[in-house]
């Protein structure tokens, strides 16, 4: 069992980057984290990489949609090609890149879970020739519906080649009360990078027909809540990253932060 290093999924402190970005780094360094997942970055790649080098930060990890082309990019604008994805991803030096979301009305089709798990490991197999892992990271849709006798997250799994990586959002997988940690056992080495998140065991939000509001949530700093996090910890062994985020904070972030660190660094990981 090899120990996970500790990350920080920039996600988490977006508002802070946007007034402040490099004031926002520095605080971040200023509480120990040294490596930290990415988002929005295929566009900025360069002056992210020059902005985490100036305090000490790296990026081993990154979201990055391209499993659903054809879609808007966040904010406008087409999704990034799977190139420009690669080159970005070198850019800033990344290991692994996971697409965060497929929609919720994918995730009751077979065929369609088939077509994204198609899409995913012709990825994967591009991305292996530029040194990259691809891989997927979950929200909740993904364990609503049965297919083939099995939860739609399931069934997929099963269809990708040994060389497709899962980033398991611990928070999310636990929603609506699924057993995270027996997902994780079901999945070995596989799992290569945790979300380290925590909060109350919700309902899946994101197939009820009602907008999504993060502060639904009402997500807590690891340890506080009720999702299994040793339990998940123990069970994924494969892990290389423990990746703290937060969909939303209630209080000071940097303070929510500061306690997933000391939680994480209680078990070890650093």
């Amino acid at each position: 069992m090899q120990t996970p290093q500790l990350s920080l999924q920039l996600y988490s402190v977006r508002q802070a980057l946007d007034a402040d970005e490099d004031g926002t780094l520095a605080r971040l360094a200023a509480l120990g984290v040294r490596t930290v997942e990415v988002f929005g970055f295929v566009h900025r790649a360069q002056a992210l990489a020059d902005a985490l080098s100036r305090h000490g930060l790296s990026a081993r990890t990154g979201h990055a949609g391209f499993l659903s082309p054809g879609a808007a990019a966040p904010g406008g604008g087409p999704v990034p090609t799977l190139d420009e994805t690669f080159r970005a991803a070198q850019v800033l030096g990344l290991e692994m890149v996971f697409d965060p979301f497929v929609p919720a009305s994918r995730w009751a089709d077979e065929k369609e879970i088939a077509r994204t798990a198609t899409l995913l490991n012709e990825a994967a197999g591009r991305a292996a020739g530029h040194g990259l892992r691809l891989g997927y990271h979950n929200h909740s849709q993904e364990f609503v519906h049965t297919v083939a006798g099995v939860n739609a997250f399931d069934f997929f799994a099963d269809q990708l080649d040994p060389q497709v990586v899962l980033e398991i959002d611990l928070f999310w997988a636990s929603a609506g009360g699924n057993d995270a940690v027996a997902l994780l056992r079901r999945l070995g080495p596989r799992v290569r990078a945790l979300h380290i998140k925590d909060g109350p065991l919700i309902d899946d939000p994101f197939t009820s027909g009602a907008p999504f509001d993060p502060a639904d949530t009402r997500q807590v700093a690891p340890g506080r809540g009720q999702v299994p996090l040793d339990a998940a910890l123990d069970a994924a062994p494969h892990a290389e990253y423990a990746v703290i985020e937060f969909d939303h904070y209630a209080g000071d972030i940097f303070e929510g932060v500061e306690a997933g660190i000391g939680y994480l660094n209680g078990k070890g990981v650093a």
